[in-house]
């Protein structure tokens, strides 16, 4: 019978303690692949802003298309000089209907499509084919309407460097 005295020990082999060297480096390359997968599945913060203000500028322009088409009044959209306090302004609206002016990020460049100088948003239900592209650092978005469907944004391939 053993016991935990001296001498009474068996010469069974000690069992193995810690990891082998497969085991940990297979524990480092699932790390690693983990790690590469969520930096690949992080977007560049200034996309995501620049989605924000896309999603926003479409729903102002309906909003002013649909008062502009509710009251019979002739609303356009204008983008100010860069010296303006103001970035944009819709004009035509009501006075008590009070619209932004600036763009959530300061960085937001826009830029109307071709020889526009402003977007016609009604009071007629077909406005014309119009758009406006949005800018942020490398990422641009272009919002449009083919007259009758509303503005939505659509991601322009990235600016070069």
């Amino acid at each position: 019978m053993a016991t935990s005295g001296p001498g009474s020990r068996t010469n069974r082999p000690r069992a193995a303690r810690g990891f082998t060297m497969i085991e940990v480096m297979v524990v480092v390359a699932l790390i690693a692949i983990a790690a590469g997968v969520v930096s690949l599945s992080l977007r560049d913060g200034s996309a995501d802003r620049l989605e924000r203000e896309a999603a926003r500028l479409s729903a102002l322009l309906e909003s002013a298309r649909a008062e502009a088409r509710a009251s019979a009044l002739p609303v356009r959209w204008l983008l100010t000089p860069e010296s303006s306090e103001h970035a944009f302004r819709f004009v035509g609206l009501p006075p008590s209907r009070k619209m932004p002016t600036q763009w959530l990020d300061s960085g937001v460049v826009a830029r109307f499509d071709d020889n526009l100088t402003s977007l016609a948003l009604g009071p007629e239900a077909l406005i014309g084919a119009q758009g406006v592209q949005l800018q942020l650092d490398r990422q641009r978005v272009h919002i449009s309407t083919d007259g009758l469907r509303p503005f939505s944004a659509q991601p322009v391939e990235a600016a070069p460097p």
